[in-house]
């Protein structure tokens, strides 16, 4: 059996072939048709279910394409270990979930089912738990929620918190006013909130105090109502702050709890207010836990083997 899809233009055909046709390369090991690429076609050649699958997938990357996304060698192996496993259907609900379009036109959208779940348990729940690996976009996925959330008036402001672990007592001794010193350990947080709405959309809202960045000690004794509150690596936080921070919820108000219980940075002995958390809340109506592997990392496919790595040598 003989299949041909047409691609619209060289560049469609670049980026879902690869350049060099890096991409071809990996659909030639995962299929048993014979796939050829001519100009703006590829054809297809063997058996019916198998030229299926083909068809489906490149139907999707070709969607993923247009959307105006780039085709990334992630997305690749995803979608082929999606249609392999007869889960087209699902691949396609999770690239046509866009949560947001960023201040370049870039669409914000899961890139893996961990991460499509991610976002519905936000969207579902008053409090949402991310717990995982570097890579996996947890950070990034609830600034965008924040940022989607605002945009929609389902709230009036963004809060954006890290507890500064690191900095302990020593942050007096840090050059420059209160703002500078912590503004390093809240980098990512700006860095995120810039990428999806630009710098001077997010310095003109920061001025208004449409969105604030500040450390978790600044949370304490304030009721924080009709706000997208994130809390970043807050694996770091202690029992007792992470007790404070959740009762700061207030009415109209959303949280998001981050963090990577393989990279706590508390002193021996102090109990991660993270882990606890994720053990006394589980069951708790209104609040999702969402845990996320090495399989929903969409960083470079090495960061993937390297937490891998790292955990099955912490197993042994």
């Amino acid at each position: 059996m003989e299949k041909r899809i047409s691609f619209a233009d060289t560049k469609e055909a670049i980026a879902v072939l690869g350049r060099n046709d890096e991409f071809l390369d990996l659909f030639t090991q995962q299929f048993s048709s014979k796939i050829t690429a001519r100009g703006l076609e590829v054809v297809f050649d063997g058996e019916p279910s198998d030229i299926d699958k083909l068809q489906r997938l490149f139907t999707e990357l070709i969607y993923l394409y247009r959307q105006g996304n780039p085709v990334t060698s992630h997305d690749v192996r995803y979608s082929i270990r999606m249609i392999l496993d007869g889960q087209a259907d699902f691949l396609h609900q999770m690239y046509s979930d866009i949560v947001i379009v960023t201040a370049k036109g870039r669409h914000v959208k899961p890139k893996t089912l961990g991460q499509s779940q991610y976002l519905e348990a936000i969207r579902h729940n008053y409090i949402t738990f991310g717990i995982g690996p570097a890579g996996t976009g947890k950070t990034y996925l609830a600034v965008a929620m924040a940022a989607f959330s605002l945009k929609n008036k389902q709230v009036e402001r963004i809060i954006l918190t890290r507890p500064a672990v690191e900095a302990g007592e020593k942050l007096g001794f840090l050059p420059g006013d209160l703002q500078e010193k912590v503004d390093p350990y809240l980098r990512p947080l700006y860095d995120a909130m810039y990428d999806i709405m630009g710098t001077d959309t997010v310095q003109k809202f920061m001025s208004k105090n449409i969105i604030e960045v500040a450390p978790l000690a600044y949370m304490r004794g304030r009721t924080l109502e009709d706000s997208f509150i994130i809390l970043d690596e807050a694996q770091n936080t202690t029992t007792e702050q992470m007790k404070m921070f959740l009762t700061r919820m207030g009415f109209g108000s959303k949280m998001v709890i981050t963090g990577d219980i393989t990279q706590i940075d508390l002193p021996v002995g102090v109990k991660s207010g993270l882990k606890h958390a994720q053990a006394v809340l589980g069951n708790v109506p209104g609040i999702g836990v969402l845990n996320l592997n090495e399989s929903d990392v969409v960083r470079h496919e090495i960061v993937s083997r390297i937490i891998k790595a790292y955990e099955e040598y912490g197993q042994k």
